[in-house]
């Protein structure tokens, strides 16, 4: 539906900027998981850092260049291989961007677990591999580590954390 400016008109007042944008702007209206929607026939890509892909309303760029609206009912985390169907039919991959981490490898088991619990105290989005510990480049978080006796590496990756056990319920200390 292809509108004129002059025809978006509220009460013989223009319409707000940010209104006439979300008209005129593609909205993706609708997540589906990897290996749920065609993958093969995506229209575009947007490779998206771990805080874009937990959105629930946003205005984001693909790497062609095209710019839509994440136009979602409620907020998801969405993952790499993940697809977003815009309100026209076609769908975009997500990609996970790569973006700053720090990777803690750990000795040994006991040396991962006392990270592991350092690192969930304080709610750190984490990846956990055999003998490796991922996180968000955070320098508080960094010399935490350091002090702790282990030696951090900074390294640019897709950052994909475990999703929690509270991901779907929200959780409080109460």
């Amino acid at each position: 539906c292809r509108r004129r400016v002059v025809d978006l008109r509220a009460g013989g007042r223009a319409v707000h900027g940010s209104t006439l944008l979300l008209v005129l702007m593609q909205r993706a209206v609708h997540s589906a998981a990897a290996g749920t929607w065609p993958a093969d026939a995506a229209a575009e890509t947007a490779a998206l850092d771990y805080e874009d892909r937990a959105r629930r309303r946003i205005r984001l760029r693909c790497e062609s260049g095209f710019v839509f609206l994440l136009d979602l009912p409620a907020v998801v985390r969405l993952r790499d291989g993940d697809g977003l169907k815009l309100d026209d039919g076609r769908w975009i991959g997500v990609r996970a961007a790569p973006e700053p981490l720090i990777e803690v490898p750990c000795a040994d088991p006991e040396g991962l677990v006392r990270l592991a619990w350092h690192l969930g105290n304080r709610h750190v989005p984490t990846e956990v591999y055999a003998g490796t510990i991922r996180f968000r480049y955070d320098p508080v978080i960094v010399d935490m580590v350091k002090g702790l006796g282990a030696r951090p590496v900074a390294l640019e990756a897709p950052f994909q954390p475990e999703p929690g056990a509270y991901t779907h319920k929200g959780h409080s200390h109460g």
